[in-house]
């Protein structure tokens, strides 16, 4: 109950920022952000659009990835028309494609990107499992950069609840009624955008890493979330899956993966 009302009131955590903090407040008092590049995916409309917008502003250098580059160039031009001294390109990039993934990855060798699988599932049920997907992902990579001793963070953030192009997607009347309910608990784009903004630009995070944030703040994970063990196992997986020629198909709530019989595969073609 003391954490919803924190919600609603929007007080301030010990970040000094809550709920109802914007984008552009959290990142008031950057670091200079004009030397930075910022790949952001997403970023033709809602959430990412937003952080686009304020990463622009705050002087970041933006290549945005997109499968519809007439959306993502007017995103540009968006962005522009309030800055034109911005930075932004725009590349062509599908992520239901792991050919155009990886044709994207060798243009920029150098950089991590994040890849995310969906197949064939309910759309919430999907994005529920590609969301807990991301926190074991995050853990893991958290772990085997420290294991590298590699400068490189990696966060994962929870925006919030924000009635976007994906709920919208859902509509009727029974989602309008939900949504209704509960206004007061949705957040604006400004505001559901905030905490991928703070995590990105601010200085008291420059060594955070593998931690979750909501609202500004970190936040403790699920039960599931926090499992090791499940997420060396996405891991794996996730190799399996995105090697060439894989036909592999993961769900996280079963042990669906026939992971002897791929990994038997993948040492066949080795060979």
């Amino acid at each position: 109950m003391f954490e919803t009302l924190k919600y609603l009131v929007g007080s301030a955590g010990a970040s000094g920022y809550g709920s109802k903090s914007t984008a552009e407040q959290v990142t008031e008092n950057s670091y200079d952000l004009h030397s930075k590049t910022a790949i952001i995916t997403g970023a033709t409309s809602g959430i990412g659009a937003e952080t686009a917008r304020v990463l622009a502003k705050r002087g970041a250098r933006l290549v945005l990835p997109a499968r519809n580059l007439k959306a993502a160039e007017d995103a540009r031009a968006r962005i522009l028309s309030e800055n034109p001294d911005a930075d932004i390109i725009v590349m062509g990039l599908d992520l239901s494609s792991l050919n155009s993934v990886r044709n994207f990855v060798s243009e920029f060798e150098s950089l991590n990107l994040p890849l995310n699988l969906l197949i064939d599932f309910d759309p919430t049920r999907a994005y529920a499992l590609s969301k807990l997907a991301i926190v074991l992902h995050t853990k893991e990579v958290a772990q085997r950069l420290k294991q590298m001793e590699a400068n490189v963070t990696v966060n994962c953030v929870h925006p919030g609840v924000v009635r976007t192009r994906l709920t919208r997607e859902r509509e009727g009347m029974v989602t309008d009624i939900a949504f209704f309910l509960t206004s007061k608990l949705l957040k604006t784009i400004p505001q559901a955008a905030a905490t991928t903004c703070y995590v990105a630009t601010h200085s008291a995070l420059v060594n955070a890493t593998g931690k979750y944030f909501s609202d500004c703040n970190e936040a403790s994970t699920s039960k599931l979330g926090s499992n090791s063990t499940e997420a060396a196992r996405l891991w794996t997986a996730s190799e399996i899956m995105v090697s060439r020629g894989s036909k592999a198909v993961f769900d996280p709530l079963t042990s669906a993966l026939d992971y002897d019989h791929q990994k038997s595969s993948s040492n066949k073609r080795k060979e």
